[in-house]
Formats: structure tokens, C-alpha cells, sequence
């Protein structure tokens, strides 16, 4: 008998462990790069950081709405871009900002996970709700791991930030799709 009821739900599970083993692997680098390679380090990042929203960003979309939005699904879409162009800008740290790109697609991996799961037949209490408690505490374990590393401290804001960046990127996912179901209920398609 297998854990998962599909391949994809395996391969979603897959890539959620990818990500968490990266985010954990790297907890520390971060730091270390940005305090030995300074302003040369922040150009790199602020490339990496906007590569990775991109990324982030066509995920939910993908995710949310298949590959063939339309006008009102695009409508959202840029809702929802402009929202997290808005935390973006007001972000001080290149680290925050890593945050808001890893949580965000761990989030959205376990979220169309369960929503898998869900759609084989399978009981998912509440996917969305689910999806906010697995990430978020996936979020809240990375601030407890950075707490025993060297030069770090335990920081509830950033676990905080991790967890809200979660229920924004469900939050669009969610929004995403709604608009897709009304728009096919609309149209028939």
C-alpha cells in the first residue's frame, strides 16, 4: 500500500522536501556570504531575490490557475503581484526577502499536495488550513534550528514573518483558483 494516492501527489511531496532541505542546509550561509562579500554580495542578491519572486510568482500562478488565464484570472494574478511587489519594497534585509520566496513555494507545494490527495479520494480536513499549519510550522522550525547556530538568535518576528508569508501564498493560490472555478462556471468550460 502506498503513502500517496498519485504521482503527483508523490512528486509534490517530493519537491516540498527539496525546498525544506535546502532552506535548512543553508540557514547559516546566508549570513556568512553577506557579512564576507558585502555590497558585491547585495547586487547577487537583490538577481537571486528577484529571480526567485519570479519564480514564486508563476508557481502560485501555475498552480492556481492552470497554464491559460483569462482576463479575470490575469486581473488577479496582478492583484497579486502588485501586493507582494509592496512587501518587497518595504523589506530591509536580502534575508527577509529569501523568506518570502522559500516559504511562499513550500507553501504552495503542500498546499496543491493535499489538494491532490483530496481530489484522489482521499479525506483532507480543510487542505488550505492544512497547508497554513504543515508550512508554517515547517517555518517556525527553521527559526528554532537558527537559534543553535553560531551568531544567530531565536527570533519569533521572523518566525512570525515566515508563517504570515505562508498564508499569503495559500491566500493567492486559493483566490487564484476561485477565480478560475467561477470563471469556467461562467463561461461553462
Amino acid at each position: 500500500m502506498s503513502v500517496f494516492t498519485s504521482a503527483r501527489e508523490r512528486l509534490l511531496w517530493v519537491c516540498t522536501l527539496a525546498v525544506v532541505v535546502a532552506i535548512y542546509s543553508t540557514l547559516g550561509l546566508a549570513r556568512i556570504l553577506d557579512n564576507q562579500l558585502g555590497s558585491y554580495i547585495f547586487s547577487v542578491w537583490i538577481w537571486l531575490f528577484v529571480l526567485g519572486c519570479i519564480l514564486v510568482l508563476a508557481t502560485v500562478t501555475f498552480q492556481g490557475l492552470g497554464f491559460r488565464p483569462g482576463g479575470r484570472e490575469v486581473g488577479v494574478a496582478l492583484g497579486i503581484v502588485a501586493a507582494y511587489l509592496l512587501i518587497i519594497v518595504r523589506m530591509a534585509m536580502p534575508t527577509e526577502r529569501s523568506d518570502l520566496v522559500e516559504y511562499g513555494v513550500v507553501a504552495v507545494f503542500v498546499h496543491d499536495a493535499l489538494l491532490e490527495r483530496a481530489s484522489q479520494g482521499q479525506h483532507v480536513p480543510v487542505p488550505s488550513l492544512l497547508a497554513i499549519a504543515i508550512a508554517s510550522a515547517i517555518g517556525v522550525i527553521d527559526g528554532g534550528i537558527q537559534w543553535f547556530l553560531p551568531s544567530h538568535v531565536l527570533d519569533p518576528t521572523d518566525m512570525l514573518f515566515n508563517v504570515l508569508v505562508v498564508v499569503m501564498a495559500i491566500m493567492a493560490s486559493v483566490a487564484l483558483r476561485w477565480t478560475r472555478r467561477r470563471v469556467s462556471h461562467i463561461t461553462g468550460h
